[in-house]
């Protein structure tokens, strides 16, 4: 009787054990072929740290998603989309149901969202290859301030099984902002306004994998200039010994802002200020070069890279008496660069 009743017991604990393994089989047509096909796909999580803290910000700083899929040949499978705060939730995943098989995809960030700066010349539909893409600013942004850009790429594989792969794309960011501000060294008060600001560059159109194609040169032009306050200095710093101490002299100095595409080595992008009192421009130089030498020993990386991870530049200009730019005086992200022998171009 007891051997009968251990046998029962087992028998039912193995039913009940397999129960779930043969619902979950039963239910798709790897069993039955006249059922519906296993669930299978891939599960894809997107990352930005490729900035210079090396940490994680996509979930903070790409508000909108699109992927396109394409087949082991190149061709053209899908697109898929996210637009909502789903983005900012460090756990997201998009999630795609695919046949297994080998598969390549270009991730964007900022193109699908109201106010996106740049947009496919042709959007990637069916019978268009992974080659064919060109992403490009959208002229009527130029001269404001852009709305960010990423770019990512992945091949993945979705394998046979009842499981989504899992994979991770990798964001980079093609977009830069500049702040720009001139101070007199004699502590005169400059206005943004009485300057124009200009970076010029060819960099408006990008291929499938984020390169550069020629497309003429663009003039960015500041999106916003003014004039701040940074506090007050004794009058005997100025040169006005007499009540130094009860006459202060406030510094006002002026900015402009400005955003452009990415970076590259292979540019030559280039920098004016003109000064509507002198008419004449007061800097001219070549950005790039000035730019990498911001860059800090620590900083184990080439100059390509620091392009690429740094996205915001602050760049202050010291003006002499005849409003010139002091070329021993320029300060980019809080370096101060001293240049004496350098060639503008």
């Amino acid at each position: 009787m007891n051997i009968k009743k251990q046998f029962i017991s087992r028998f039912a604990g193995a039913v009940l054990l397999a129960a779930p393994a043969l619902a979950a089989l039963s239910s798709c047509g790897s069993v039955f072929d006249d059922l519906d096909p296993c669930p299978r796909g891939i599960s894809l999580r997107f990352v930005y740290d490729y900035n210079m803290e090396k940490a994680n910000a996509f979930p903070s700083q790409v508000d909108c998603l699109t992927l396109h899929i394409y087949d082991a040949d190149g061709n053209f499978v899908a697109t898929h989309t996210e637009t909502t705060d789903a983005l900012s939730d460090e756990g997201y995943r998009m999630t795609i149901d695919l046949p297994a098989g080998d598969y390549h995809a270009v991730a964007y960030g900022g193109i699908e969202c109201q106010d996106a700066s740049f947009a496919h010349n042709v959007p990637p539909v069916s019978g268009t290859r992974y080659t064919d893409i060109a992403m490009a600013i959208k002229p009527a942004h130029i001269g404001t301030r852009l709305h960010d850009l990423f770019h990512g790429a992945i091949d993945f594989t979705v394998e046979e099984g009842l499981d989504y792969s899992q994979a991770t794309v990798r964001m980079m960011k093609d977009t830069n902002h500049f702040r720009i501000m001139l101070q007199h060294m004699s502590y005169d008060p400059v206005d943004g306004k009485d300057f124009e600001f200009k970076i010029v560059d060819d960099n408006t159109l990008f291929a499938h994998d984020n390169s550069l194609l020629d497309n003429g040169e663009t003039t960015y032009t500041a999106w916003t200039v003014g004039q701040v306050s940074t506090g007050h200095v004794p009058a005997e710093i100025q040169g006005n010994k007499a009540h130094a101490a009860d006459n202060p002299v406030e510094v006002k100095v002026g900015y402009a802002e400005l955003s452009t595409s990415r970076l590259h080595l292979m540019r030559n992008p280039r920098l004016i200020i003109y000064s509507h009192e002198k008419q004449r421009n007061i800097v001219e130089l070549p950005l790039n070069n000035y730019l990498t030498l911001s860059k800090s020993d620590a900083d184990d990386m080439g100059d390509q890279e620091y392009l690429d991870r740094q996205s915001r530049w602050n760049m202050l200009f010291f003006l002499d008496r005849d409003h010139l730019w002091l070329k021993t005086n320029i300060v980019v992200n809080d370096w101060r660069v001293r240049i004496n022998d350098i060639d503008d171009f």
